[in-house]
């Protein structure tokens, strides 16, 4: 029987202890290798320390593991006997943001970290300003380093109450945060419930990440499938063994893809964007036959009633629930490049499985993370958030972030260099009160 999966990530400032967060609950899920414990050890004793350092087990590369920071984003995988999980590690430096926008933009949950001993700094407003500008539904608010403050009640509470109010004012539902105290150190509340926190009743971090839902709000919003290929089998050589499917399959016509939201069942009607003609699905099918339904996820080939022209970047959508079919788009911008953004600047789109030229207008406006309030800018430099409008060469079609995250977001890219430069969400899904 399969097992639900969860992806999270984790974020938070600089030594507030995500790697040895991290790598305490693999260690204590038992889902390391014996050979990679060992490792660890011996790194540990080489620094002279008496404890295993189990920030170790994720942070990799050979600069992280020198400056004691992680740079680049981390993946883990690793299940219990409830549930499997993927894990994202991203950067706590100020110079990294752009990876947590990497990490946390597939996340279902984001573990956000802060130190018990400074509580709510500068990085730990912007991270919470980005898991709420990408839509993380639930953030858990990890309270690390509690031994250091001498397991105090009363400064989890004040940190708590703190927290509380900027993710309400970022739009966070009161049930989408909960506040966890731990100690990645030595284990308290991670994995393992501490006898150091009788004033604490809510559940460790793990029985957290198993309990909650992980069903994506992808699921309950209107049908859309981006067409990755157009399936349509040649004729087999006569000598070949496949030959005698031929008769099965000449008139095969099928449009491969993952459905980006909803789902799709045969006998649902169907737009073709940004063509506009509809159809009806006729099949779903798999490589291991064909489905009743697909959800958000799942990659599957749709076959139709109608032979219809499709290619490659087209669309297929909800009939009555289409999206926008636009060459203008009202978009915030992540901008990740190390060059600052020049306005007029001509780059590439990509959303969905299409790519298109476009030209990318000065910034309307800079979101000041400190004051969460917007300010004037001439241009976006790495790490900002700003507000822009982007034409494009060809019609897309496009919904608000705010509503669809998979068709509401896509990515600009330098031509020359064929580097990221800006992660992109149509409109203004960061609703500031």
């Amino acid at each position: 029987m399969s097992k639900d999966l969860l992806r999270f990530a984790t974020a938070g400032s600089v030594d507030d202890g995500k790697s040895t967060l991290v790598g305490r609950l693999l260690y204590d899920t038992k889902s390391v290798l014996a050979d990679q414990i060992e490792a660890v050890q011996r790194a540990s004793v080489d620094k002279g320390l008496s404890t295993p350092d189990l920030s170790l087990l994720v942070d990799g590369l050979r600069a992280e593991r020198e400056q004691g920071i992680t740079i680049d984003v981390a993946y883990r995988y690793f299940s219990t006997p409830t549930r499997e999980f993927v894990l994202a590690d991203t950067p706590g430096h100020v110079q990294y943001t752009r990876n947590t926008v990497t990490g946390a933009s597939t996340a279902e949950l984001a573990v956000l970290l802060v130190d018990a001993r400074h509580g709510i700094v500068e990085q730990t407003r912007r991270h919470a300003t980005v898991l709420a500008l990408l839509r993380v539904p639930r953030v858990v608010l990890a309270i690390n380093k509690i031994d250091l403050v001498g397991y105090d009640e009363e400064t989890l509470q004040t940190i708590a109450k703190e927290f509380a109010a900027l993710a309400r004012s970022l739009g966070f539902a009161d049930d989408a945060v909960q506040t966890i105290p731990v100690s990645a150190l030595v284990g308290d509340n991670v994995v393992d419930r501490s006898a150091h926190t009788p004033w604490y009743e809510g559940p460790t971090l793990l029985e957290h990440l198993e309990s909650v839902p992980v069903v994506g709000p992808e699921v309950a919003k209107p049908f859309r499938m981006p067409v990755q290929y157009v399936i349509r089998p040649r004729r087999a050589d006569a000598r070949s063994a496949d030959a005698p499917r031929w008769g099965e399959l000449h008139d095969y016509r099928g449009y491969a893809g993952q459905v980006a939201a909803g789902v799709v069942r045969p006998g649902d009607a169907v737009t073709v964007l940004p063509e506009g003609r509809a159809t009806t699905v006729t099949h779903v099918d798999t490589a291991d036959g064909p489905l009743d339904s697909a959800g958000a996820g799942r990659s599957v080939t749709i076959r139709l009633a109608d032979d219809i022209d499709i290619s490659r970047g087209d669309m297929l959508v909800a009939t009555g629930s289409e999206p926008t079919v636009t060459t203008e788009i009202a978009a915030t911008l992540c901008w990740l490049g190390d060059r600052p953004l020049r306005p007029g600047a001509r780059l590439l789109l990509k959303h969905g499985t299409r790519t298109t030229p476009v030209m990318v207008g000065a910034p309307e406006a800079r979101l000041d993370t400190e004051t969460l309030t917007e300010v004037p800018a001439e241009t976006l430099e790495l790490n900002d958030i700003g507000r822009v409008t982007v034409r494009t060469a060809d019609a897309l079609p496009v919904d608000e972030y705010a509503d669809v995250r998979a068709t509401g977001s896509f990515l600009l890219i330098d031509p020359p260099s064929g580097n990221t430069v800006a992660a992109g969400l149509v409109g203004t899904p960061l609703a500031l009160s």
